[in-house]
């Protein structure tokens, strides 16, 4: 599991994109239920440190909480409040708790208001990054969640619109009244379950282009495996192009020996051309009959009309 502290700003895994409309309303009511729950048990716990980094999501996104070192038992009987020593996390803690040290369902109530600014800012509630006056969350919010007309300024630009206008006015107003500076005119966490469940409901979300950003791990991973197969490939060609080249010569060796080479039974023929009528007998043997030279005291034209 992991902490929406992180999942909720888009660090998780490597990822750089943010959680959706849809998933965001599941983890609030995931984490007012289990506030619910423990302010109506039989023995009612008031979490007294309610803040993002204390929610844990799994796989799906279902919201747990955890870390309860700091839980208290809540008053019984006719007592209205738990005196005790302040603690907590600057950011989170209710006022009235802060400045006196009364304790009660609805401090948690209050934390939970801050969460839900969370949800559907993107911001924490405490930035030292920011601006002076952006530096506290809940400072900067208050007159934009006090104005259904500029909820859409409130909302986390990296949703790009993509979530129920409706939708968003409703919990902003809900966020509202868990921010109330008089612990009594806050709602209780069954009637902000109820709301927010109806606020899932709501069906007017823009659907846009998908997009997803490829984490730097698996691009790193990628260029490796592109490199290592380039590099399996020059060495390849250069030891295996010798080997082909000594083929191709060979190939062609082959070829002109068995070019040359004789059958069986082949004769030589001669490059004299064959003499075929008396004409050219008379002809290729001009020379030889006109000569004067002698064999064995004959002359050559002796020869040849003993012949014929």
């Amino acid at each position: 599991m992991v902490s929406f502290n992180d999942k909720g700003m888009g660090k998780i895994a490597g990822y750089s994109s943010c959680l959706s409309w849809a998933v965001r309303m599941k983890i609030a009511i995931g984490a007012a239920k289990g506030l619910a729950f423990l302010h109506e048990a039989d023995r009612p716990i008031i979490y007294r440190d309610f803040k993002a980094p204390n929610i844990l999501l799994d796989a799906d996104y279902t919201a747990k909480l955890s870390d309860f070192g700091l839980a208290k038992d809540g008053p019984v009987g006719d007592n209205t409040h738990v005196t005790t020593r302040v603690m907590g996390t600057h950011g989170y803690a209710a006022p009235e708790y802060v400045m006196t040290g009364h304790l009660t369902a609805m401090s948690d109530v209050y934390s939970f208001g801050v969460v839900l600014l969370e949800i559907l800012t993107g911001r924490r509630s405490t930035d030292k990054n920011r601006s002076m006056r952006e530096q506290n969350l809940v400072d900067w919010a208050k007159p934009y969640i006090n104005d259904i007309q500029k909820v859409d300024r409130l909302m986390d630009p990296r949703l790009d619109g993509m979530y129920s206008t409706k939708g968003a006015q409703m919990a902003a107003q809900l966020a509202s009244q868990c921010l109330r500076d008089n612990p009594k005119s806050r709602p209780s966490m069954s009637a902000a379950v109820k709301t927010l469940e109806f606020v899932q409901g709501f069906n007017d979300v823009p659907v846009g282009q998908f997009e997803y950003t490829v984490p730097q791990s698996l691009t790193r991973d990628k260029k490796e495996t592109e490199a290592t197969k380039h590099e399996q490939v020059k060495n390849t060609e250069g030891t295996e192009s010798p080997k082909v080249h000594d083929d191709d010569e060979k190939n062609k060796k082959e070829k002109s020996e068995h070019k040359h080479r004789r059958s069986p039974g082949h004769r030589h023929r001669s490059t004299i051309s064959p003499v075929n009528s008396e004409t050219s007998l008379q002809k290729y043997f001009a020379k030889a009959m006109n000569s004067p030279k002698h064999y064995n005291g004959v002359t050559k034209e002796e020869v040849f009309q003993d012949e014929f």
